[in-house]
C-alpha cells in the first residue's frame, strides 16, 4: 500500500500525550524543528544537545505533560540505542580493522592495479562502494580521500573525475545501505525487514552511484577545475605494516555481513515457514546482530591476525573503534528519542486524519519531509530518523517490500543538496582544497543527483513490486 490513507490501521497509532488539535500540534512541529535547526546552525550546539531540547520544546508546545514528554524522550532513545547501538558499534570495529591492517588499502591497490584510463573513475567508485559497506561516511572520507588525491596526481587525471565517483560510493552506501545508522533506524522505526531493505537498497544504489558518479565527474571536472592539494597528501595508512591480508580474504571479510543478511532474506521468501528448521537458522545467522559479530570474529584473523596483529594490538583497535562513536550513539538515541516525541504528542494521529482526501504516494511524502529536514539541518541521520517518526504510521499496512521502499525513499531525501550546514561539506571542501562555490557545483550538485535518481528509482519500484 503506497498512498495516504485514513484506513491504513489508524487504531494502531497510540493514544496521544496531549490533547492538542491539529493546528497546535503542527506548530508543534514545525517549532520543534526550528529549534533543532536553530541551535545547530546559530548556536553550534551538539546535535545530541540540540535534539534533546527540540524534543522537549515539541513537547511543551504541543501541551503535553513535561514528565510525560520526557519519558517519551527516553523511552524513544533507549529503545534506539538498543536496537542499532550494538550494530553501529559492530560496524566501527570492522571498519577500525579494515583500516589499521592495511585490508582496505589493499581492496584500493588490487583494484587500481588492474584499472587505467578511462576504466579509474568506475574503479574508483567500485572502491568506495565496497569500503563503503562497513565503514561510517565521515571515516570513508578520511580513508579514501589520500587515495583519490594521490591517484588523481599520479595519474594526471581531474580531481573531480576520481573524486565525485568516490563521494558517490561513500554517500550512496551511507544513505540508503545499512548496517548505516540512517537505514537501521528507519528500518527500525517503521518496522522494515532488514534482509528486504538491504537487497533493495543495493538495488536502488547500483544506478544511482553511476549516475552520480562517473558519469556526473565528467561534467563536474568542467564546472570545477581544481588542482590537487598537495598539503593533504599524509603517507599511506598501511606505510608502517610489515605485510597486509589479502584481497580475497579481506573482500570476502567485508561482504560476509550483507551476505549473510541477504540469505536470511531470500530463504525467508522462498521458505516462508516460520517452523522450518532451514529457515530458522538462516533467522539467526542472518539476524544484523549475528552477521556483522561473525565479521568482526572472522575479521580478527584474516584482517588482524594476517597483519601480524598480536592479541594486545587486535584489543587496542578494538577499544580506539568504540571511542570516536560515542557522538554518533549519542546523536542516533536522541533522533529517537526525538522520532518517540512526535508519535507520542499525536503526529502520527494526525497525518492520518488530515490525509482523507491526499492523494499523495506515502513514498514522495516520506522523501519530501527527509528533504525539508536535510536542508534545514544539514544532517542526514537526524533527517531520515525524523521523517522515519513522521511516516512511521503509514507504514502500519504496508507490504513488506513497500516498508522497505519506504525506508529507501526517506534515506534518498536525507541526502538531498549538502550545503554550509553540513559536517560533510566543510569535509570535502577542506579536503580537496575547493571553495564554498566549487564545493556546491561539485559535491552539493551530486548529492541532489543522488536524493532524485534514487527517490526517482524508489517510485518506480513502488508500482513493480
Amino acid at each position: 500500500m503506497t498512498r495516504l490513507s485514513v484506513e491504513m490501521l489508524a487504531a494502531d497509532v497510540p493514544e496521544p500525550i496531549t490533547s492538542a488539535g491539529h493546528a497546535q500540534l503542527g506548530i508543534a512541529v514545525l517549532a520543534g524543528i526550528a529549534v533543532i535547526v536553530l541551535l545547530i546552525t546559530r548556536f553550534k550546539l551538539h546535535a545530541f544537545l540540540a535534539l534533546t531540547i527540540g524534543s522537549l520544546a515539541l513537547g511543551a508546545i504541543a501541551g503535553a505533560p513535561l514528565d510525560k514528554a520526557i519519558t517519551s524522550f527516553t523511552t524513544g532513545l533507549g529503545s534506539t540505542v538498543a536496537g542499532v547501538g550494538v550494530l553501529i558499534a559492530l560496524g566501527a570495529i570492522l571498519g577500525k580493522l579494515l583500516a589499521d591492517s592495511g585490508g582496505a588499502d589493499e581492496i584500493v591497490d588490487t583494484i587500481l592495479a588492474r584499472a587505467g584510463g578511462r576504466a579509474m573513475p568506475w574503479a574508483m567508485v567500485l572502491i568506495a562502494s565496497v569500503i563503503g559497506l562497513p565503514l561510517f561516511f565521515e571515516v570513508g572520507i578520511v580513508l579514501l580521500i589520500p587515495v583519490v588525491l594521490m591517484v588523481a596526481r599520479r595519474g594526471n587525471y581531474s580531481l573531480m573525475r576520481i573524486g565525485i565517483p568516490a563521494l558517490a560510493g561513500l554517500s550512496v552506501m551511507h544513505g540508503l545501505v545499512p548496517p548505516h545508522p540512517g537505514p537501521l533506524v528507519a528500518i527500525d522505526a517503521l518496522h522494515a525487514d532488514l534482509g528486504v531493505t538491504l537487497a533493495l537498497g543495493v538495488l536502488v544504489a547500483v544506478p544511482t552511484v553511476i549516475v552520480a558518479g562517473p558519469l556526473f565527474s565528467k561534467v563536474a571536472a568542467r564546472w570545477v577545475d581544481a588542482p590537487v592539494p598537495e598539503r593533504m597528501l599524509p603517507p599511506r595508512a598501511s606505510a608502517e605494516l610489515e605485510r597486509r591480508p589479502g584481497f580475497g580474504p579481506t573482500l570476502a571479510t567485508v561482504l560476509l555481513p550483507v551476505v549473510l543478511m541477504l540469505s536470511k532474506a531470500l530463504v525467508d521468501l522462498v521458505i516462508d515457514d516460520p517452523a522450518n528448521t532451514t529457515q530458522r537458522v538462516f533467522d539467526v545467522v542472518g539476524s544484523p546482530l549475528i552477521a556483522l559479530l561473525a565479521a568482526v570474529i572472522v575479521g580478527m584473523f584474516t584482517l588482524g591476525r594476517a597483519a601480524g596483529f598480536g592479541r594486545e594490538r587486535i584489543q587496542r583497535t578494538v577499544e580506539s573503534s568504540l571511542a570516536p562513536i560515542a557522538g554518533i550513539l549519542l546523536i542516533v538515541g536522541a533522533g529517537g528519542g526525538f522520532k518517540q516525541t512526535l508519535i507520542d504528542c499525536g503526529v502520527g494521529r494526525m497525518i492520518l486524519d488530515i490525509s482523507e482526501d491526499w492523494s499523495i504516494p506515502a513514498l514522495l511524502l516520506g522523501w519530501l519531509i527527509a528533504v525539508g529536514i536535510r536542508l534545514a539541518t544539514g544532517s542526514a541521520t537526524v533527517a531520515t530518523i525524523s521523517a522515519a517518526g513522521l511516516v512511521a504510521p503509514l507504514a502500519a499496512d504496508m507490504s513488506t517490500a513497500h516498508a522497505a521502499l519506504l525506508v529507501l525513499a526517506v534515506g534518498a531525501g536525507s541526502l538531498f543538496f549538502s550545503h554550509v550546514n553540513d559536517a560533510g561539506f566543510w569535509l570535502v571542501k577542506e579536503y580537496f582544497g575547493l571553495s564554498i562555490g566549487q564545493t556546491v557545483k561539485s559535491w552539493s550538485v551530486m548529492e541532489t543527483i543522488i536524493s532524485v535518481v534514487a527517490g526517482g528509482l524508489v517510485m518506480l519500484l513502488s508500482l513493480v513490486i
